[in-house]
């Protein structure tokens, strides 16, 4: 699997009914690409709203579009006739606040809605942009699967919104296709899983707004049992808190013909999960880890999903062997070198004709910003946390390089490396400098 930092965003939204309109493609064309950035097994691509430019998380999980963390980004985004309701999800708090606006106008590349319903959030908990290193200020999801046949190509990372009334399928002889069920308007399907050697069929929710590879939840009587060797760890973020739970490996999922082995999966605990398990049915989720090993078209019309391998499949699927969880938090200011060359030549005096040019290295100094990179979730026994690290740690140097030379994902990177491989961190802690070596472990043992 990619080797970046997990991240989760499930969200469940009441059941509410009211009308809106629907996306269509302008200039009468029949299918719309668009390129989307791949950040941690997640789809961020590029949306309008109201004529403010924002980048939004593609979920298939996810109701009704939401809007956070806009307040600081923007100050043109307009919020359309708006009306108080709260929103519960994922996670052990409460429901939070919300704002539901009405008539607002959405475009996603050249599909457009002119009456688009959203859901905009004013908590500073749903403020993703940190773990992901990017600007991200909103979720949608089933309004944009619903009116187009949707496909998804995660090797050249870009989708394609296609006209259901005039998309025509191509024979793919290297394809598997399943059906798909709808609950609460989110897509599910039918899958096995082998898990102690025994092989279980199992209902999951097709979830690519989670970054994980598969969720499963705990039940003796349909023979989903974690296995003796796991480790508890934070899951991610749900709306109403964060998430809980214990990873461990399953021996195989099974897409008819398709097999991947040795897969990541988490159990999330039962407290965090109430809301999801309200479909008796469902055993779990299928996520962004799985998904992007293949091309897939997302069909709700014909109720169907087609699956394709990718350059992805193959990858092995690993765990962060540090125990180390960041966030890009606020930026540091660096001085940084600026080396020029000047050449004087040999016109410049009298006293220096037939002597050549000179050259003179004249060396100033910048003061550059750079984002900053902070330690927030340490994972318990893990050799990061053994060795003394602590939650608010501002990484400096990894490996003995500026921490600024790197984007976050780069940062991440080096936590899914070899077992025993060494990582040398330099951080500051209250504004005192340190370091700390120590071995990456297999947290699974």
């Amino acid at each position: 699997m990619t080797k970046f930092i997990r991240f989760v965003f499930l969200l469940f939204v009441a059941n509410i009914g009211y009308s809106q309109g629907k996306y269509v493609i302008q200039d009468n064309k029949e299918s719309d690409k668009i390129r989307f950035k791949l950040i941690n097994n997640l789809i961020v691509i590029p949306v309008e709203v109201n004529g403010a430019e924002l980048t939004f998380l593609l979920d298939s999980g996810v109701r009704k579009p939401i809007i956070f963390n806009f307040l600081n980004s923007t100050d043109s985004l307009q919020i359309n006739e708006p009306e108080i309701i709260y929103l519960r999800g994922l996670g052990e708090g409460e429901p939070i606040e919300a704002i539901r606006s009405r008539n607002n106008v959405v475009k996603i590349g050249n599909a457009i809605n002119i009456n688009q319903n959203l859901f905009a959030v004013f908590n500073e908990r749903l403020n993703f942009a940190p773990r992901l290193g990017i600007p991200v200020h909103g979720i949608i999801g089933y309004d944009l699967f619903n009116d187009f046949i949707v496909e998804i190509n995660y090797s050249s990372k870009y989708i394609r919104l296609n006209n259901p009334e005039t998309y025509e399928y191509k024979e793919c002889k290297k394809c598997e296709t399943l059906n798909l069920e709808f609950y609460n308007s989110k897509p599910y399907f039918n899958v096995d899983i082998k898990i102690g050697n025994k092989q279980v069929p199992v209902k999951l929710l097709i979830d690519s707004g989670g970054s994980d590879a598969l969720w499963l939840f705990e039940s003796l009587e349909d023979g989903i049992v974690l296995d003796k060797m796991y480790f508890d760890d934070f899951l991610g973020h749900g709306l109403s808190g964060s998430v809980y739970g214990k990873r461990s490996k399953v021996d195989e999922v099974l897409i008819k013909n398709f097999v991947l082995k040795d897969v990541n999966v988490a159990f999330p605990d039962s407290t965090s999960i109430a809301h999801a398990t309200k479909f008796e049915e469902r055993n779990g989720s299928f996520s962004a880890a799985l998904l992007k090993r293949f091309n897939v078209i997302i069909d709700y019309h014909n109720a169907k999903i087609s699956f394709k391998k990718n350059r992805y499949f193959n990858e092995p699927f690993n765990y962060n062997k540090s125990g180390i969880e960041l966030e890009q938090s606020g930026i540091r200011i660096i001085k940084e070198k600026e080396s020029r060359i000047n050449l004087e030549g040999d016109r410049l005096s009298s006293q220096n004709r037939g002597t050549g040019p000179k050259i003179v290295f004249d060396t100033k100094f910048k003061l550059a910003v750079k984002p900053a990179f902070k330690i927030v979730e340490l994972r318990k026994n893990s050799p990061a946390e053994r060795i003394g690290l602590k939650i608010g740690d501002i990484l400096l140097y990894i490996n003995n390089k500026a921490t600024f030379n790197y984007n976050l994902q780069e940062i991440i990177h080096f936590f899914y490396g070899e077992t025993n491989s060494k990582i040398r961190l330099k951080i500051e802690r209250n504004g005192v400098p340190m370091t700390f070596v120590f071995r990456l472990e297999s947290p699974i043992k």
